[in-house]
């Protein structure tokens, strides 16, 4: 299978800024941690790659939580993610379902109405998040509609996840475009016309598209490669980041705990690894919470 990874490049004599990815691998990933029928998998499948790209527009340290806040059966979805290619996250309701009368994936009905917010974490000052409404549900829309009305930069985002009967990951990818100051009309005309006559882009990483063969098709052929990025889903999480989050408690809850159950199991919301804590962990956490 192909590895997943990303390029960036500047089209259309540079006053185009373009990302490609591939993510079927580590939507794949996703799936399994989670356990994701194909609607909660086509959805969360979808933000990964929106936000892997996302964080590709950032540098050193630099850090994105994006959550869509929708009223759908799917309650919700989280994605955090650097700027070397590492994405993490989780959905509220992984096991949701629903088809168009077509037998295609329902992502919209599942997300519903509400938001999407953007934190970033750009390591000088405090975070700051942005925010917009929900368009569609269907994620690249609402993802282009955000660039557009929050950041004040025309963008085009098109991302799919193919999930077959047998709730495999198929293929997964994305790209995102955006529009720089002296872009001219022409251009832009060109642009639109290209995103329209677009197949879908899962159905083109089905065929084997790389990320190479997706940045041709979208820039028609003329473009100046920056960069490429391998990609994954990889989580943090530690057991000292958990003794951190349990020393925060406090002594009393502590020995609460320790007096109700003599050990405490956490979970990772992001990878669902268990970290296990005995009545002598308890202990020592409630000497270091005084």
């Amino acid at each position: 299978m192909m590895k997943d990874y990303l390029i960036k490049a500047y089209a259309f004599d540079g006053t185009v800024r373009i990302y490609t990815a591939v993510t079927t691998n580590l939507v794949s990933h996703a799936q399994e941690i989670h356990d994701l029928w194909p609607t909660s998998a086509a959805a969360f499948g979808r933000l990964l790659t929106v936000s892997i790209i996302m964080g590709a527009m950032y540098k050193d340290d630099q850090e994105l939580t994006i959550r869509v806040d929708g009223d759908g059966p799917l309650g919700g979805m989280v994605a955090t993610v650097n700027t070397h290619g590492e994405v993490r996250g989780y959905v509220s309701n992984p096991h949701v379902f629903l088809q168009y009368d077509s037998g295609k994936l329902n992502v919209g009905k599942a997300v519903g109405n509400g938001f999407i917010h953007v934190t970033k974490d750009l390591k000088v000052r405090d975070m700051f998040t942005s925010s917009s409404v929900i368009q569609s549900g269907e994620i690249g829309d609402d993802f282009a509609y955000y660039f557009n009305v929050s950041e004040q930069i025309p963008s085009a985002v098109g991302v799919g996840v193919l999930v077959n009967e047998e709730n495999k990951i198929i293929s997964s990818g994305g790209f995102i475009l955006q529009i720089m100051p002296g872009c001219s009309e022409e251009s832009i005309t060109k642009i639109e016309e290209v995103i329209k006559n677009l197949p879908p882009v899962s159905s083109l990483i089905e065929k084997g598209y790389t990320p190479e063969d997706l940045m041709n098709a979208v820039s028609e052929g003329e473009y100046q490669h920056l960069e490429t990025l391998p990609l994954q889903y990889k989580c943090n999480c530690t057991k000292e980041k958990f003794e951190k989050g349990l020393i925060s408690l406090g002594k009393d809850q502590l020995l609460e705990i320790k007096e109700e159950q003599n050990h405490i199991e956490t979970v990772c919301h992001f990878c669902n690894k268990k970290y296990y804590f005995n009545e002598d962990d308890l202990t020592q956490l409630i000497d270091e919470s005084k």
